[in-house]
């Protein structure tokens, strides 16, 4: 962690879930703080992943577990034959449009999770083979699941952002901020 969350109000666990993950997805989006299009999409691994494929993966991840929660179809249907576009911005799509994008899925995600009658509300999970047969989740498992899922991007993101031109995430977080590191 990089940013200090801090405590909710007094019995607000709406608000606490809302604000880790909402500090998850600032580590995502301060790694691309100061990158071209031809940074973003850069690979500087052995792994397929890049900083802006990162970006459109977890917005459109948590886009579909949204709609999964108000029992929608995600926006885009993946499976395998372009399972590998979820990690790759093609055709139009550039850094700033998924920022936009994920900003709407955020706002969409705080709605939901606001609104809710109770954290206890549950929704089917969907009939994928990794899921158990006729699952249920609460909108609490949904939260906690969406601050693992950004953090481990978030953790990606960090090394990316790191080997594509040195910058620590204290330093992504200062820059941000308009201070110095160290």
């Amino acid at each position: 962690m990089v940013m200090h969350v801090p405590a909710e109000a007094r019995g607000d666990e709406r608000g606490a879930l809302l604000a880790f993950i909402e500090e998850q997805r600032g580590g995502i989006r301060r790694a691309l703080l100061g990158l071209t299009e031809e940074q973003a999409r850069t690979r500087p691994s052995a792994s397929e992943l890049s900083l802006g494929g990162l970006l459109k993966h977890v917005a459109e991840v948590e886009q579909s577990w949204v709609a999964r929660a108000r029992q929608e179809p995600p926006a885009v249907q993946r499976d395998e034959s372009n399972w590998h576009e979820t990690f790759q911005l093609v055709g139009d799509e550039t850094v700033a449009s998924q920022l936009a994008y994920w900003r709407e899925v955020a706002a969409e995600t705080e709605k939901l999770v606001r609104s809710a009658p109770s954290l206890d509300d549950t929704f089917p999970l969907p009939p994928d083979p990794w899921f158990p047969p006729e699952g249920r989740v609460s909108l609490r498992w949904l939260c906690l699941h969406l601050i693992r899922e950004t953090a481990r991007h978030a953790g990606h993101a960090d090394i990316i952002r790191e080997s594509l031109d040195g910058k620590t995430a204290f330093e992504l977080v200062a820059q941000e901020q308009g201070t110095s590191w160290g």
